[in-house]
């Protein structure tokens, strides 16, 4: 007697059926996350949200714990596209590290409206011991450990001072983006994009490398001549 066996080709379509159900359930518990903080992830609630069982989401989730961490992976995947990789395309030093402060005050701007996972996070999980404040953290280390490396490349490349302290600089532009999301999202107060932009040229004009300067100005006066 022969045993009913699936075929590869229907075994992948299931397959690909489980992903696409998977990325769509990750994206709205994303969207109830920055609206209502991981904390506020619930699986009832997710399960509501997308018309599904609670054994359904548990499916493709172990627990409520592995869903939360799964959710800021795709955060910091998101953070990534918008704000790191694009940033990469711009030569070394200082023209890459005002891309990435310029992108992460777009990326910002977006989620007046909704919220920072990075943000929210660091106030959720402070004193919080466990696996999502590790995921978490990790992720926030991995950014600043981005910025960090721009600014000592820009060091390096004579764009700054050789005295400049790049843990200074990087701990100032985290500042200006908390005072950003503060001043924009919870105060609602005006103007707050502008002045996070100026506070960045500011903190970058008090490092930056007068001679290196010089040879910029330079260059742009032979190229308009």
């Amino acid at each position: 007697m022969k045993v009913a066996t699936t075929t590869a080709p229907t075994a992948q379509k299931f397959m690909r059926k489980g992903e696409l159900t998977r990325a769509a359930i990750l994206d709205v518990a994303l969207d109830l996350s920055s609206r209502d903080g991981l904390e506020g992830l619930t699986i009832g609630l997710l399960a509501d949200k997308m018309n599904m069982s609670k054994s359904g989401v548990f499916a493709h989730f172990g627990s409520r714990e592995d869903l939360q961490i799964e959710v800021v992976k795709l955060y910091h995947e998101q953070f990534e596209q918008e704000v790191f990789y694009p940033s990469l395309k711009e030569p070394r030093g200082l023209p890459r590290l005002e891309s990435m402060f310029e992108r992460w005050v777009k990326r910002v701007t977006v989620e007046i409206a909704s919220g920072c996972i990075y943000i929210s996070g660091a106030f959720e999980y402070d004193d919080r011991p466990g696996a999502v404040r590790d995921e978490l953290l990790h992720m926030v280390q991995a950014w600043q450990g981005a910025l960090l490396r721009c600014v000592q490349q820009a060091v390096d490349m004579g764009h700054l001072r050789a005295d400049t302290d790049p843990q200074q600089i990087t701990y100032e532009m985290y500042g200006l983006i908390l005072a950003l999301h503060h001043d924009a999202r919870f105060i609602k107060r005006p103007g707050a994009i502008d002045r996070a932009q100026i506070g960045f040229e500011r903190l970058l004009e008090v490092y930056k490398n007068p001679q290196s300067a010089r040879q910029a100005a330079a260059q742009s006066a032979k190229k308009s001549a």
